[in-house]
């Protein structure tokens, strides 16, 4: 009796450890081409053979807690949460506990700061305001958040996603009522562009973009050509124009184009934060002597990354594109890539690797199979080393990324994503007369 009884507080032991104590590698464990989770959901019937003094095994970490007691909400908040209920579930789903941390910059955040916006959009419709006072914000972002937490998601959004009670003002945008705006922008006009998008096009042709681009710029200038343009300025009048774009949109369409005008600029840019290249610098450089400790040090150096975040098959492009650029600053010559096996993946989150589809994706939740999301680009896409080539006579003093668009077919899991690109990348050395235009070797297996 008393050996059944430790057992018995050993197996609690475990199942409040794995609860709780989830970490990157936890993680890592669970995630696959698809990621599953295989642990009995809570509401299935109990085994006619149970086996006895044995615990039922304890939740997977990747199932959902849906039976939470209701959050406890201010009563001051204005905003109605149940215009976009559908929402901010799969908010909640796509910002999920352990997981948000990793899928912040392609999933959650995006999700996030859209259904903050539909919400606004929605709150504009019987209040007249696109924005609210900063009391009132602090109080509604409170609740959103506390929301969302009861439903599973992580308890840091703000900070993850770098939102403020501010974000829900006006902030420094001199127009945030519905009339005025209307009487300064071409509302037909923004509506033509952006009342329906296609993420592929959009990316490309910009159209909705720059519509909305110019409306900030109106309403920055508050309808005169007196006022000077500021960055921050538009920044803040186009979360202005973000708002009043989803309350002319229900609240599915709205998302759609929120998250597709986010997915332009996210897939510009690589959000991994490089380590210092020294050791590979050190057993990579000008004349590889010994290959072993080169591609050692490589592997060494992609698996911090491989601790970062999942990011898109486009981003990963970047990341390999930047990472091969600061090589070749540091005299690494070689294709360091090629001769170590790198691949796309590799830069993303976890040994095995997943880059996440271009598109707008979100994580997915039933009771039987738990927390899941589609991994693009499965097959082992070699990274692109950059070719250079150096002239003089061109002077710049930032890096500076612009796609044309062609054809690329992505083989992913669910068919074949057709998405348009072709970057050029140009950089060089402030106060150096050096020219770096940036080709890549083009897989024959991803061009068609």
């Amino acid at each position: 009796m008393r050996a059944q009884l430790i057992l018995l507080l050993c197996l609690l032991f475990n199942c409040l450890c794995r609860f709780h104590c989830t970490t990157v590698d936890d993680v890592e464990g669970y995630i696959s081409k698809k990621i599953q989770s295989k642990a009995m959901p809570p509401d299935l019937a109990p085994s006619p053979d149970p086996q006895p003094f044995l615990p039922l095994i304890a939740p997977s970490p990747l199932i959902p807690i849906t039976n939470r007691s209701l959050p406890s909400l201010s009563g001051f908040c204005t905003l109605n949460f149940s215009a976009a209920a559908s929402l901010m579930s799969t908010t909640a789903t796509d910002c999920w506990d352990s997981f948000a941390p990793y899928l912040a910059n392609v999933i959650c955040c995006p999700q996030f700061d859209a259904s903050l916006a539909i919400l606004m959009g929605q709150y504009s419709k019987y209040s007249g305001m696109l924005h609210l006072d900063k009391t009132n914000a602090r109080h509604c972002l409170s609740d959103f958040e506390m929301i969302l937490e009861s439903q599973g998601a992580n308890n840091q959004l703000q900070k993850l996603c770098s939102i403020r009670p501010e974000n829900l003002t006006e902030a420094s945008c001199p127009v945030s009522d519905v009339k005025k705006f209307e009487s300064i922008v071409d509302s037909s006009r923004l509506l033509a562009a952006c009342g329906k998008i296609d993420p592929v096009n959009e990316c490309c042709h910009q159209v909705c973009q720059n519509a909305i681009l110019d409306a900030a710029r109106k309403i920055a200038r508050n309808g005169t050509s007196n006022w000077p343009e500021n960055s921050t300025r538009i920044d803040d009048c186009k979360n202005i124009v973000f708002r009043w774009l989803a309350s002319k949109l229900d609240p599915s369409s709205a998302n759609h184009v929120l998250r597709g005008l986010s997915n332009c600029k996210l897939n510009k840019g690589c959000p991994l934060v490089f380590p210092k290249t020294i050791n590979v610098t050190k057993e990579c450089g000008y004349m590889i002597s010994n290959q072993t400790a080169c591609c050692k040090a490589m592997e060494n150096y992609v698996s911090h990354l491989q601790k970062q975040s999942f990011i898109t098959n486009l981003q990963g492009l970047n990341c390999a594109a930047s990472l091969g650029m600061e090589l070749q600053k540091a005299n690494v010559s070689s294709n360091v890539y090629d001769l170590c096996h790198i691949n796309l993946k590799d830069f993303s989150l976890q040994d095995s690797g997943c880059l996440l589809p271009s598109l707008p994706s979100d994580v997915t939740y039933d009771a039987a199979s738990g927390i899941g999301f589609i991994c693009d680009l499965n097959d082992n896409i070699e990274a692109t080393w950059p070719v250079c080539f150096y002239s003089t006579g061109y002077q710049t003093s930032s890096t500076s990324y612009s796609y044309i668009c062609s054809k690329w077919s992505l083989h992913e899991e669910v068919g074949v994503l057709a998405f348009a690109i072709e970057l050029l990348i140009s950089s060089d050395y402030i106060n150096v007369n050096l020219f770096i235009f940036m080709i890549y070797n083009h897989s024959s297996s991803l061009w068609v």
